[in-house]
């Protein structure tokens, strides 16, 4: 199965990385704070193509996915889904927004599209999210996407600046 191109609305969709989308890659990957909350940088214009060819290949193997929140094909950021299991059902939401695209709702109408999506198309039982206690605006999506939080997992993620605490929040399919 190919990656599809999704709908998001205003504009925007989700449609899978391409090689072209490698300085923004690398530009969000340097941004202090896309790396406080991922952890992740990269230091040439090379390691965003291996990140972009990356994904294909997840994709491929059924792993995990990505795809570019994009307005005219632009890349304004990330949705994802992680730990895919087509047995289990369930998966796991990632997103990140670029700097300037930030405070329109963005993240939260590409996350809301990439659930329903799981939901309706692969027809997964569960997705969920994780997001560092200390990262409200995280905590502020989950919410009006209807994730109920789960819990806190003590400790469980390293960052930058040291472990982080992390909230759990999941939906099920049947929650609506």
């Amino acid at each position: 199965m190919w990656q599809p191109r999704i709908g998001v609305g205003d504009g925007l969709s989700l449609r899978p990385w391409r090689e072209s989308d490698a300085t923004a890659v690398f530009k969000a990957f340097n941004c202090p704070d896309i790396q406080r909350w991922h952890v992740r940088r990269m230091d040439t214009h090379d390691e965003a193509l291996a990140w972009i060819a990356g994904w294909a290949k997840r994709w491929d193997d059924k792993t995990d996915a990505s795809w570019a929140i994009s307005r005219d094909d632009e890349p304004l950021g990330q949705a994802g889904l992680r730990h895919v299991s087509l047995f289990e059902a369930s998966a796991a939401l990632s997103y990140w927004v670029l700097p300037e695209a930030r405070g329109a709702g963005i993240a939260a109408r590409a996350a809301h599209a990439l659930t329903e999506w799981t939901f309706d198309i692969l027809g997964l039982h569960r997705v969920s999210l994780e997001h560092s206690t200390a990262n409200a605006a995280s905590c502020r999506v989950a919410a009006k996407l209807g994730f109920a939080v789960e819990g806190t997992l003590r400790g469980s993620a390293r960052h930058a600046d040291g472990w982080h605490d992390m909230h759990l929040h999941a939906r099920l399919r049947s929650d609506g």
